[in-house]
């Protein structure tokens, strides 16, 4: 299983929003650019292969964070997924070209399939198809709304697009550290012949083992990995 450090960027600092990703409580762990392209490469210099960049700031339309982000694509010397306000193809390509090795497509995936679709299309094997549940549905707009799809039916309106894989987060979960939502895990990874990603409350190996067995190609890390719940080493070495 792929262990991919993650690094949220809201006004230029690596932060960690509060529980259920509450915007309304944050704390940085980087404090500035410099800081956090520091940080990225501590991640890659453990021996982290992939990186999950997010924009939490485009992810709620209040702005953005191109440069910070350009420079951690151009720096990082690993792979770099970036997410968050990727709704257009434009979007999409702008990152690619930039030397992103994928784009994860939540908001737009859910509200537009077929955009989705046609962006998956043109860039074979560089797009993600985000999922991100709280309370058994589909979250968009960074999270603060709801979506009337069911998880099902999401996956449902995604199963003819070629994308390379899925990242599902339990936003119910997600920076908890309180365990992961194993329930919702394997419904995803039972309905999609597609790689997914898992997000949300692993604080420990034992939950990177049990997120393993329950059908994950690869597991996103924030909140455990910035305040020393899991080693990178340890998560990296064979569990």
């Amino acid at each position: 299983m792929l262990i991919v450090p993650a690094l949220d960027i809201r006004a230029g600092r690596v932060v960690r929003l509060g529980e259920h990703g509450d915007f309304g409580s944050e704390r940085a762990y980087a404090d500035g650019p410099d800081a956090a392209v520091a940080l990225a490469r501590r991640y890659v210099e453990a021996g982290a292969r992939r990186l999950h960049v997010v924009d939490l700031d485009a992810a709620r339309g209040s702005g953005d964070n191109r440069a910070l982000i350009g420079r951690l694509v151009g720096e990082a010397l690993a792979e770099v997924e970036v997410s968050g306000g990727v709704r257009s193809e434009d979007a999409a390509r702008r990152w690619l070209d930039a030397g992103a090795t994928a784009v994860v497509m939540g908001t737009a995936a859910v509200r537009d399939p077929a955009l989705l679709a046609r962006v998956a299309a043109a860039y074979p094997g560089r797009v993600l198809a985000a999922l991100d549940v709280r309370g058994g549905r589909p979250a968009v707009a960074g999270w603060g709304e709801l979506s009337d799809l069911t998880v099902a039916g999401a996956l449902e309106r995604w199963a003819d697009a070629p994308v390379a894989g899925l990242v599902v987060t339990s936003v119910d979960r997600d920076g908890t550290l309180a365990g992961p939502d194993l329930a919702l895990l394997r419904e995803v990874a039972g309905a999609t012949p597609r790689p997914v990603t898992y997000s949300g409350g692993v604080g420990s190996l034992a939950d990177l083992r049990a997120v393993a067995g329950a059908g994950a190609a690869a597991v996103v890390l924030g909140r455990s990995l910035l305040e020393g719940r899991i080693a990178l080493a340890e998560a990296l070495s064979p569990l």
